[in-house]
């Protein structure tokens, strides 16, 4: 380590609700000699609302390797400079990792200061499973690309959380239910922290018409969770919902078929009525 050396604090920033702005974060960007912010904007308006006066620079994506050098001068030569990105933790699809990890290869000291994250917010009020996840960040905006990302993905157990744009995540839901699948469940989080804050659950395909019947759930960035690849315990259930709901679609709409399979096997009516669908039993009763 370094002596004498500055400290590279790494500062979590609220999603949305100011309220959510730890007392250690204001008193750090309070403090350091030089905050390092991706939009300073967007940092000058959340420094202001806390009456905190600081030296801003900018350090985003168009400039982080030119940026990290500036900045690892600045901590060897004794200054401390907090790194905050516009909202949430600095380096979760966001810049700052140039930085961190040369500091970290110099001894230079380099401390978190947690607080919000969209993707843990987001995958603590799901209700997929949270022992187990695997964040993707972005998803490419390419068709082709994307396919082949969530192919790589297809036999992971985990939870998939990913950001998206409310422009392309009808596209990305149809990719998912192409991919990994139409039973799966997913998950979509909006306005995570805010007034408006809503989450979206159910298959993809029920998912992509709820969106296309409403364009406000659309707007702005949203946080998507997949269900993780079923295990083979789960494999050998939903064999065995399969094999219910194919006989009792025989005399039954898929709803009443749903709801009496769910008695008989101990599963939930909607997975029950979405695996149905999956199979294209919905219209086979008269």
């Amino acid at each position: 380590m370094q002596q004498n050396a500055g400290v590279l604090y790494v500062v979590a920033t609220p999603i949305g609700n100011l309220g959510d702005m730890s007392e250690r974060a204001r008193k750090v960007l309070s403090e350091v000699d030089l905050v390092a912010a991706e939009d300073t904007r967007e940092t000058l308006r959340l420094l202001g609302h806390f009456g905190i006066t600081a030296k801003l620079v900018a350090y985003h994506d168009h400039n982080e390797t030119a940026m990290a050098v500036r900045l690892l001068e600045e901590l060897e030569a004794g200054r401390s400079v907090g790194l905050v990105s516009d909202a949430g933790t600095p380096l979760i699809s966001d810049p700052g990792y140039r930085v961190v990890a040369a500091a970290r290869e110099r001894g230079l000291r380099v401390v978190p200061i947690p607080g919000a994250s969209a993707l843990i917010c987001a995958l603590s009020a799901s209700g997929l499973p949270s022992d187990r996840f695997l964040f993707l960040g972005f998803p490419p905006r390419s068709a082709a690309q994307q396919r082949v990302l969530f192919e790589s993905v297809v036999k992971e157990p985990g939870t998939l959380i990913f950001y998206e744009s409310g422009r392309r995540v009808l596209a990305t839901l149809e990719t998912i239910g192409a991919i990994l699948g139409g039973a799966r469940l997913v998950v979509i989080g909006r306005e995570l922290t805010k007034k408006f804050e809503t989450f979206l659950l159910g298959s993809p395909s029920e998912l992509i018409r709820r969106l296309e019947g409403d364009d406000d759930q659309r707007l702005g960035e949203l946080v998507v969770l997949v269900q993780g690849c079923p295990s083979a315990e789960d494999d050998a259930q939903r064999g065995e919902w399969e094999r219910v709901l194919r006989i009792l679609c025989e005399a039954l709409p898929l709803s009443q078929a749903a709801a009496l399979a769910a008695r008989l096997t101990g599963g939930k009516k909607n997975q029950l009525y979405r695996l149905g669908l999956e199979l294209g039993l919905g219209d086979q009763a008269s």
